[in-house]
């Protein structure tokens, strides 16, 4: 459920739920559908509504477990050949359940927030670096995923109204 952030909480806290509208956002703009519809592509895009939520499963991984907390990749992540199948996440989230799909998406948020829990605050620093050789912050590391998060779910949006004709927030 979409709840709107508390415009009174600390950074860390506003920052989190921000994050978590958007992730609600993206949730609510693939319930209900069936595996075909959510498979679905829209010319000229090839993105469908699965591939957003494994894509954004792996973003979430990515990021907060990998790159910011040092932990090895999950399958199936790990095992994918990235240099010669770049987008491995988008044609193969057609292949999954919109359970499977809705689920890996919400434990990797379950994760991040376990990531984010267990910090010590939003200057905290990643153990890995960005390709420049520099280490990013709890606070710009939750920034950029409130970012990709929100991208997407204007995706999304269009992406829902042009299956079924639903629109809204």
């Amino acid at each position: 459920m979409r709840i709107d952030p508390e415009p009174n909480s600390a950074e860390s806290g506003m920052l989190s739920q921000y994050l978590d509208y958007q992730r609600e956002t993206l949730l609510s703009k693939t319930d209900g559908l069936t595996r075909e519809q959510l498979a679905q592509k829209h010319s000229p895009s090839t993105l469908t509504l699965a591939g957003l939520l494994y894509h954004l499963a792996l973003v979430e991984e990515g990021w907060m477990e990998v790159r910011f907390a040092g932990l090895p990749d999950r399958e199936p992540w790990a095992s994918v050949d990235w240099d010669d199948d770049p987008d491995w996440e988008f044609r193969n989230a057609a292949l999954l359940e919109p359970m499977q799909l809705r689920s890996r998406y919400r434990e990797a948020c379950n994760r991040s927030r376990a990531v984010v829990s267990t910090s010590t605050g939003s200057d905290q620093l990643s153990v890995t670096t960005l390709s420049d050789g520099r280490k990013f912050s709890l606070r710009w590391v939750l920034l950029h995923l409130i970012e990709e998060t929100a991208r997407h779910a204007g995706h999304a949006d269009l992406l829902r109204e042009a299956i079924d004709g639903t629109v809204g927030e």
